[in-house]
């Protein structure tokens, strides 16, 4: 379980570091950098598919994503008593990811290109990066490390250090190209674990949904991020999932209906009173979504980490109520991250006692988060 997330210097984050349960909610008024966020948890996922430099070009470019205000603020700048300006650097300008676990560490570094004759000369550099044991980064317990070009690794079985690469391309990151299960066991496994987290946002529900379409049907434990194929989803969870749970949720939220997948895998919902199964095409937005959610949530083959941006979204009020069980209980099997707006369901959500709450406010532009705690991270330093 992740039980820190730090990010410096990407959008509204200046500088925030996020202590982390099992079940955590982030909230906020809008603008107050709830999407900010969710991007540099992506983002952080990009690096171990080697897709981050691609990403951050996507938004922009590094100079578009990065921090826009003074590097740091004065105490007379928050009070008022002297405008926000500029003032001279103490350190480059770069922009920071990085979590820890109790078992793993990782931060990456990325910053302005070098190269600026190239047509490839916008694209930012990955300067630093860092793998470590243990929740805090230290000298000894520092187990690979990038610099520029050069990358090193200690052996698990001397603790003597072995360059890995000594000219590796800027955009390239170490999590792709110096894990293997040789010396590299500890890159290998931390990759793996990064590209397993689960993000859902693009849950899509309207009339021309994939979801509502019928399907070709194969084993599918883990749910599509558009919920293309839920149809097979469910009937995997109905086959070797927890089926006991999955019809106690749908039962939970609409009077008792029923589910049930098709001959062309279409998902039907079976309803008091009615003489037939409705099919996908038939279910309204919100129903449609949250039968996605629960597909997503009661999957057979849960991650280490899932994140859901604002899954209340076309849900019903008296919905909520419901989604905040079936999160509770899917936050039993994996880590969970749900960013949301709505006051009710983050009100449900936190009358559990293991829930981590997380409020995001602005102040002068920048994301305040409570609780922020700076103590529990040390970023690598270039």
């Amino acid at each position: 379980m992740i039980n820190c997330l730090a990010v410096s210097g990407y959008r509204s984050l200046r500088e925030v570091t996020l202590p982390l349960a099992r079940l955590n909610v982030i909230t906020g008024p809008n603008g107050s950098g709830k999407s900010s966020l969710y991007r540099a948890l992506r983002l952080l996922s990009e690096v171990a598919q080697g897709r981050a430099v691609a990403s951050l070009a996507a938004e922009g470019g590094l100079t578009s994503t990065l921090w826009a205000g003074p590097e740091k603020f004065s105490q007379a700048m928050r009070s008022g008593t002297y405008p926000v300006q500029g003032t001279v650097r103490s350190g480059p300008i770069s922009l920071k990811l990085g979590f820890s676990s109790d078992d793993f560490g990782y931060a990456i570094d990325l910053g302005l290109p070098t190269n600026s004759g190239s047509r490839f000369g916008q694209d930012p550099e990955i300067k630093v990066e860092a793998i470590w044991t243990g929740p805090v980064l230290g000298r000894a317990n520092l187990v690979a490390e990038r610099r520029g070009q050069f990358v090193r690794v200690r052996s698990s079985d001397t603790g003597s250090w072995r360059e890995s690469f000594s000219s590796l391309a800027a955009f390239d990151s170490m999590m792709t190209h110096c894990a293997d299960a040789a010396d590299g066991l500890e890159l290998l496994l931390l990759r793996e674990r990064m590209r397993a987290w689960r993000f859902y946002d693009d849950l899509r529900t309207d009339r021309d949904a994939p979801a509502r379409r019928p399907q070709i049907g194969t084993f599918t434990p883990v749910l599509s991020g558009d919920g293309s194929d839920i149809g097979a989803a469910i009937q995997t969870i109905l086959e070797i999932g927890d089926a006991d749970t999955l019809e106690a949720t749908i039962a939970d939220a609409f009077d008792g209906a029923v589910l049930s997948v098709g001959e062309r895998f279409e998902v039907e919902m079976r309803q008091y009173g009615l003489l037939r199964p409705l099919a996908a095409s038939e279910l309204s937005d919100g129903t449609l979504r949250y039968v996605l959610l629960t597909a997503a949530l009661l999957s057979p083959r849960p991650p280490e980490l899932m994140i859901l941006n604002e899954p209340e979204a076309s849900l019903h009020p008296d919905l909520l109520d419901p989604l905040a069980r079936l999160l509770t209980k899917a936050s039993e099997q994996c880590q969970i991250i749900v960013v949301s707006h709505s006051s009710r369901l983050v009100d449900a959500l936190g009358q559990y006692p293991d829930s981590n709450l997380i409020e995001l406010r602005k102040e002068l532009g920048e994301t305040i988060a409570s609780p922020n705690d700076y103590s529990s991270w040390k970023w690598p330093s270039r």
